[in-house]
């Protein structure tokens, strides 16, 4: 790639050139050289690359930040940081071809060097003086051609050019208004799409949650029932024989009470039996409150089941959600579908138009071009009548010449065919006046 087909400019050049004509006010004022060279500053040369994107390729700046719509991409709001360095990237590697440079990269928007910088920017500095010279060529072209239209159709082309002129605007404010109302509903299903998005994955977090609650009351129902069943035996089998042996007590009292009545010697064992009762009245209480957590466990599984169910009954309305959301999402993808088919059916139109106009404008041409061939052939007989006319002016002149010749001979030739007989004539007046005279005289003599 060292033989360029452009001259390489500096940067002190491009610099300057870029302050006076690319970048405008603020942008102009505050480029320096180290923004773009050396350790350029990526948001300035992007900026940069931008401005000539608008400058030359007639790109706005929502082309930067638009999503391609023919990309079906699920989640958008990924690659909203990574899109308008995308999309330069994607409108610089079709316009440098332009200007004789084929290996743009990627990286040279995200790591730029600066001889490939300054290279890629001399190319585009070379298209564009191009681009302007040759666009005041073709406006003299233009102009030219303009003038050599005939008196009599020139009303019929202002006419046709401002139709042409009508139609592309109508076709660019509809352009622009589908465009807007496109981009608006576009933005308002992303949106929509992000909060659903949103409350989809903060149904799925709840549902996991759900879930892992569900999992835990599982494993604690699963749990609990046998050891609240080996409890409750274990239970029973204390009640059984603390019963066995309160009984065991009562009868023993009744037959110490009678003997007590009978022995007085026995009221140490009696009092022995007396502290064996309130142990076992301890062991009564101590077995009412275990019944009573028994229960208290009972009503526990009872209302964790309860709420089991309630988790069930959640989850199943979480999927109807769910389900409901998809089929939203579903009947969106349809309508972008059918959105995505007006617009291509709208640009078919547009093109059909627009080959019609160029029909139009192409016969319009080919009259044009008959009227100018007319033109050149009138023309072509002009120079040649003002040829003949000039050649029998100067066959006149010197016949004229010749004429004027002869007859200044002529008068010559007359004058001294005048002086001549007027000298003659006086001699022979001389002699009839002298024979008058001989005459007379001898007329007197006799």
């Amino acid at each position: 790639m060292e033989t360029m087909t452009f001259p390489r400019y500096s940067p002190d050049d491009i610099i300057s050139y870029l302050r006076s004509h690319i970048l405008e006010g603020a942008e102009a004022r505050n480029l320096v050289k180290g923004d773009v060279f050396g350790n350029p500053r990526l948001e300035v040369l992007h900026l940069i690359y931008l401005r000539i994107l608008q400058k030359v390729c007639g790109i706005r700046l929502e082309h930067a930040y638009m999503m391609p719509l023919n990309v079906d991409i699920m989640y958008p709001q990924i690659h909203e940081g990574f899109l308008p360095v995308c999309n330069l990237y994607i409108h610089m590697e079709r316009l440098l071809p332009m200007c004789r440079i084929s290996d743009f990269q990627i990286a040279d928007v995200l790591n730029p060097k600066t001889k490939r910088t300054v290279r890629f920017l001399s190319g585009i500095l070379n298209f564009v003086n191009f681009r302007e010279f040759r666009r005041e060529v073709y406006l003299e072209l233009q102009q030219s051609y303009v003038r050599l239209v005939p008196v009599e159709h020139e009303a019929e082309i202002k006419q046709l050019t401002e139709n042409i002129r009508e139609l592309e605007q109508l076709l660019r404010q509809d352009y622009r208004r589908k465009q807007t109302a496109l981009q608006e509903v576009t933005s308002q299903k992303k949106t929509d799409i992000a909060e659903r998005t949103q409350k989809l994955n903060e149904c799925k977090v709840s549902l996991a949650t759900l879930k892992e609650e569900q999992e835990q009351l599982k494993s604690k129902i699963v749990e609990s029932p046998e050891e609240r069943k080996t409890y409750n035996e274990m239970m029973k089998e204390t009640i059984k024989k603390l019963k066995r042996s309160k009984q065991e007590v009562t009868e023993k009292y009744e037959g110490y009470r009678d003997v007590v009545e009978v022995l007085p010697s026995c009221q140490v064992e009696l009092q022995l039996y007396q502290k064996k009762m309130e142990i076992q009245g301890e062991n009564v209480e101590r077995l009412a409150s275990v019944s009573s957590e028994a229960r208290n466990l009972e009503d526990q599984l009872e209302s964790s089941q309860v709420e089991l169910k309630k988790a069930k009954t959640d989850e199943m309305s979480l999927k109807r959600v769910v389900t409901a959301k998809h089929e939203k999402l579903a009947t969106a993808e349809i309508q972008l579908q059918k959105m995505r088919e007006d617009i291509e059916q709208h640009k078919c139109t547009v093109l059909e138009h627009f080959n019609k106009v160029q029909e139009k404008r192409g016969a319009v041409y080919d009259k044009v071009m008959a009227i100018r061939k007319e033109i050149k052939q009138k023309k072509d007989k002009i120079e040649q009548l003002k040829d003949d006319a000039e050649e029998k002016a100067t066959k006149a002149k010197e016949i004229h010449l010749i004429l004027k010749a002869v007859l200044d001979k002529c008068h010559e030739s007359l004058l001294k065919a005048v002086k001549t007989s007027a000298a003659s004539r006086a001699e022979k007046i001389d002699e009839i006046r002298e024979g008058l005279f001989s005459i007379q005289s001898s007329v007197n003599a006799s």
